[in-house]
């Protein structure tokens, strides 16, 4: 059975509360159970984490190989445009990797248009709120299927 890694970073925790207007009024619990569902549907483990620190987000990633973890999705939130650290760490573990955001990143602030993490994802998911989330794992169930 494949097991895949869902990560997301600082402040998605505030999910469903915090500015609606860009992120809607779904819980980070309320994702996580979507996602739990679909992966149980393909067969496939789900383990999450969320963490608003960048070392426990880039210890995580280096134990994929320990922890049998052959894919990761990923939403890593503000650290997507600071974090030459989570960058290394996936391309270090060399497991296929979906990056997903809920906001259309390049649709927002300068700052946010640089993805640090694109250029060692298999691929970008963005702008479609949770659908984001849904549309990121069933892409990384398929690339597990190859």
């Amino acid at each position: 059975m494949s097991k895949i890694l869902v990560i997301h970073g600082p402040n998605l925790n505030l999910l469903g509360s915090r500015e609606k207007d860009i992120y809607g009024a779904t819980t980070l619990a309320e994702i996580n159970n979507k996602l739990k569902s679909i992966a149980e549907k393909n067969n496939v483990v789900l383990e999450t984490l969320q963490s608003n620190h960048e070392g426990e987000i880039v210890d995580a990633i280096g134990k994929v190989k320990q922890n049998q973890i052959d894919a990761i999705l990923i939403n890593p939130a503000a650290y997507t445009h600071t974090s030459i650290a989570i960058r290394d760490a996936i391309a270090a573990v060399n497991v296929p990797t979906i990056e997903v955001h809920l906001s259309n990143i390049y649709a927002r602030e300068e700052f946010r248009h640089t993805s640090l993490i694109a250029p060692v994802s298999y691929g970008q998911i963005s702008g479609f709120g949770v659908s984001s989330y849904i549309l990121g794992l069933e892409a990384t169930i398929n690339l597990l299927k190859k």
